[in-house]
């Protein structure tokens, strides 16, 4: 074999022997340029003018199009995606996350959670009827002179409204973040007039005493739209150093009422505040069940780990769903089984001749139809066995309501 080096500059081992590769072929189809042929020892020009160059001749556009029409083509598009992004979170996104955006201005150690969302409910039939029921007290001259001064009234000028429960030893504290229409002039100048204005770390903060004691009020803008109130001392503490929610079990619960205009979360400290004491639980538990009292249902409820409440107007009627989340089996089915057997009593109650002439027809359809809605049912999930209740509440349980008040309280053994 002869072992003659063509290269006389390279020196070759006659240890070592080498073959000669052929260079590959390019396909037709991706070489553009009628003047350069296939294999050229100079150039071989690629698709997007990409070039194969043996010259070591760097090229000076290789990167752009030979066809100007499609590279202005490819930059259109590229600015408009570009502007498209912007346009979403600059002003798309924080208008679909306005519940978010006050969900997360809540302390990270709240016991308790409420939201409303008045500008949706405004929009719903079933809400007239709710303000119709509700007990409205006539506003005393203070409070229209406060509209006069400030230009806001709440029922006209709140859309969405967040606030968190604390309890910081004996006192128990409030924090709310509300979104609506501010006349912040006056507002200013009506906290000048009447209370105290301080500067922390760059916020405006306003302080006003609360009429028949010594506690006050701090309240400061976030926005222009944005307000936050509070009854804790030091606002300024929280504003530049509290830890907001960011705790996946909260954003969990958030997540399964998303939709509706209103909600409340509850946490198992709270729950046993409520409904753990004997002095307090069985009058919480009358009023918050219409007369009926049971130290069971207290007790259970006591137990829950989480008591998450949600109203969705449908049509004209509000759907309500409540969750109760407990750690243990037996505490689910134990109150599953409860609200059962209320259930069965309040219709064999409702047939008793005694109550249909005492309630009359009207309230007592509508105490059956209350009944008929009734959902009652388990949720096993991977931490905690939930209770979901479900009923619905219509204009006529809402009429019918204020009229009737049982003689005596039953007390369930």
């Amino acid at each position: 074999m002869d072992n003659s080096n063509p290269h006389p500059r390279i020196a070759i081992s006659p240890r070592y022997q080498y073959r000669t590769m052929p260079i590959p072929r390019v396909p037709r189809s991706l070489i553009s340029g009628a003047n350069t042929s296939v294999g050229s020892p100079q150039a071989l020009q690629l698709l997007y003018n990409l070039t194969m160059n043996r010259t070591r001749t760097a090229p000076g556009d290789s990167l752009i199009p030979r066809n100007r029409a499609r590279f202005a083509a490819l930059t259109a598009a590229v600015a408009l995606a570009a502007v498209s992004l912007l346009a979403y979170f600059g002003w798309l996104r924080p208008a679909i996350s306005g519940r978010d955006a006050l969900l997360v201005l809540m302390p990270g150690d709240a016991r308790a959670l409420l939201y409303i969302d008045l500008a949706e409910l405004r929009r719903e039939p079933f809400f007239a009827d709710l303000l119709t029921w509700a007990p409205k007290p006539d506003a005393d001259q203070e409070y229209r002179q406060f509209v006069r001064d400030t230009g806001f009234d709440y029922e006209r000028d709140l859309d969405r409204v967040a606030v968190a429960f604390e309890r910081h030893g004996a006192q128990k504290i409030f924090f709310v973040v509300g979104d609506g229409h501010f006349d912040k002039k006056k507002i200013r100048a009506y906290a000048d007039k009447n209370g105290a204005v301080q500067n922390s770390g760059g916020a405006e903060i306003f302080s006003l005493p609360v009429a028949g004691g010594s506690a006050r009020l701090s309240f400061t803008f976030l926005t222009k739209d944005r307000l936050a109130i509070t009854n804790k001392d030091d606002f300024g503490s929280w504003l530049h150093g509290a830890t907001a929610i960011a705790d996946a079990e909260w954003r969990e619960r958030f997540a399964r009422v998303a939709g509706s205009p209103v909600f409340a979360v509850i946490r198992s400290e709270a729950l046993k505040d409520a409904f753990g004491s004997e002095s307090g639980s069985g009058d919480l538990t009358r009023r918050a069940t219409g007369g009926f009292s049971s130290p069971q249902l207290s007790s259970l409820l006591a137990q829950l780990q989480w008591l998450t409440t949600a109203g969705k107007p449908q049509n004209n009627k509000l759907r309500v769903v409540l969750d109760a989340e407990s750690v243990e089996v037996k505490n689910a089915q134990q109150l599953t089984d409860l609200l059962n057997g209320v259930v069965l009593l309040a219709r064999a109650g409702l047939s008793n001749a005694k109550a249909q002439q005492q309630l009359g027809a009207p309230t007592r359809q509508s105490y059956l139809a209350l009944l008929k809605s009734v959902e009652v049912s388990r949720i096993d999930r991977p931490d905690t066995k939930s209770v979901r209740l479900v009923f619905d509440v219509t204009p006529d349980l809402l009429k019918s309501a204020p009229t009737y008040a049982p003689a005596a309280v039953p007390v369930a053994k």
